[in-house]
């Protein structure tokens, strides 16, 4: 149960990630013009672009997961809004936090994030994404974009994308909703944990100095405590 669980929260942070430039050509050029695309045809089309990045790299990428984090860092980036998902999970202590604060804690938890999952996308292949029919409202600041998600074993996940409109017009991930389950909200329960037992900067030094083996930390922390 918990490895069908890891390979579809890695699906889902990672259905926003396409192809770099060294691996597809077309597919750089599609994540060029975030503004230019609506919430699903950025699901749908980076769902399409992630099997050509992984296809034929899997044993390059496993053995340098950097690699893997450029892809990430490259492509993902520009449709996911680090900074308010930061705030979402940092919640109530947000309001707390220094500007600077608030600006570690975005990059530290990111890159937490990313290498924790990365490896995991290197099990997806063309065809675990479905998305459903679109039934949100384009002229509002916020909308889900359903999806569905084949596990190995053949069961189907559900996961949600959480988009909002930028004041420039274009559409950004947020967040990311697995069986009903916010990764913001997840995270931000185990965040004001950890912020409350150790300080905002300590949590931000083990971040920034432990990366994705303190996030395993507070995760399991979180588990231990219910």
């Amino acid at each position: 149960m918990l490895r069908r669980l890891a390979l579809a929260t890695a699906i889902a942070l990672g259905t926003l990630i396409s192809a770099s430039p060294a691996f597809a050509q077309a597919a750089s050029a599609a994540a060029a013009t975030p503004a230019q695309q609506t919430p699903v045809q950025i699901v749908q089309g980076i769902a399409d672009q992630l099997a050509t990045a992984i296809d034929g790299h899997r044993k390059e990428l496993k053995q340098h997961q950097e690699k893997l984090i450029n892809i990430i860092d490259e492509v993902f980036l520009p449709h996911f809004d680090i900074d308010y998902a930061s705030i979402l999970v940092l919640g109530q202590h947000a309001r707390e936090a220094t500007p600077e604060q608030r600006e570690r804690f975005a990059k530290a938890f990111y890159n937490s994030i990313t290498h924790r999952y990365a490896e995991g996308l290197l099990n997806y292949s063309r065809g675990r994404v479905k998305v459903l029919p679109f039934s949100g409202d384009l002229n509002s600041k916020r909308t889900l974009v359903r999806t569905q998600v084949v596990l190995d074993d053949g069961k189907l996940v559900s996961i949600d994308y959480a988009f909002r409109k930028s004041q420039s017009g274009d559409w950004k991930a947020y967040d990311v909703i697995i069986e009903g389950i916010s990764y913001v909200s997840n995270y931000r329960n185990q965040v004001d944990a950890e912020i409350r037992k150790v300080g905002i900067n300590q949590l931000i030094t083990n971040l920034e100095t432990q990366g994705e083996k303190a996030l395993a930390t507070m995760e399991k922390d979180g588990k231990s405590a219910k």
